[in-house]
């Protein structure tokens, strides 16, 4: 790995002698490195066949990483922009097991509003964000869902596996999902999915508040903006 940093920290490629004396190792080691991370497709060589640079393998081995770095930007983006034209603390939750945690926020400017903090996890079957992101798995998964138990949580929890079943196929036709008294007594919530570029949902987008502020005419006005600001987010990161 010495070698690699070595050879990636230079802008002109290095020879065997080059490398040995900048990493301190004995000629024939650094040879017998350099050509083994040429044959793994790590390194290429010049004309000469003397010297190396780096190959653009290093960029496909990180990948990931780099997709990962953009969608933190296109969410937070998607989140800021959604504050701001709320004024609501805005949510994004990723599905993880049988649970939903939080990765990512962007706070309001309503002095009463509801701040979950990141790395917080909840149940599938209680929260707006959990039946959002439930609605769009494969029957099986709901049904390990409704094996798992489904506890009350607030006075409306949905607590009956056929209830929580004809939930899951409403959720999924309208595109959103609400929470009414399901998981505290003093809040609402509305959720929307975020499709994948496979088309799976794997995440999606909530904002909660209080009931006073929260009626369902605030729950439709806040919806019809997260649809928008969901499908935006969605097609950022070549989804459906």
């Amino acid at each position: 790995m010495r070698v690699l940093e070595e050879v990636g920290a230079n802008s002109a490629p290095l020879s065997v002698t080059d490398v040995a004396q900048r990493v301190g190792i004995d000629r024939a080691v650094a040879y017998r490195m350099l050509v083994t991370l040429f044959g793994a497709g790590y390194l290429l060589r010049d004309a000469s066949g003397r010297r190396y640079r780096l190959s653009h393998k290093l960029v496909s081995l990180s990948r990931h990483l780099l997709i990962e770095s953009r969608r933190t930007e296109l969410v937070r983006e998607c989140l800021d922009d959604l504050a701001a034209q709320t004024l609501e603390s805005v949510h994004y939750s990723l599905l993880e097991g049988m649970e939903t945690v939080l990765v990512q926020r962007a706070k309001g400017r309503q002095i009463v509003s509801v701040n979950f903090e990141i790395g917080e996890r909840s149940r599938l079957h209680y929260t707006a964000i959990g039946k959002a992101v439930l609605a769009f798995q494969d029957s099986a998964f709901i049904e390990r869902v409704i094996a798992a138990g489904l506890p009350r949580r607030a006075t409306r929890t949905i607590t009956g596996p056929d209830a929580l079943r004809a939930e899951c196929a409403r959720n999924r036709a309208q595109g959103y999902a609400y929470d009414d008294f399901e998981f505290a007594e003093d809040m609402r919530c509305v959720a929307v999915p975020v499709f994948e570029p496979s088309g799976k949902v794997e995440s999606g987008i909530s904002i909660s508040g209080p009931i006073p502020r929260f009626d369902h005419a605030k729950l439709d006005a806040l919806r019809d903006r997260m649809l928008v600001a969901a499908r935006r987010l969605s097609e950022g990161l070549s989804g459906r």
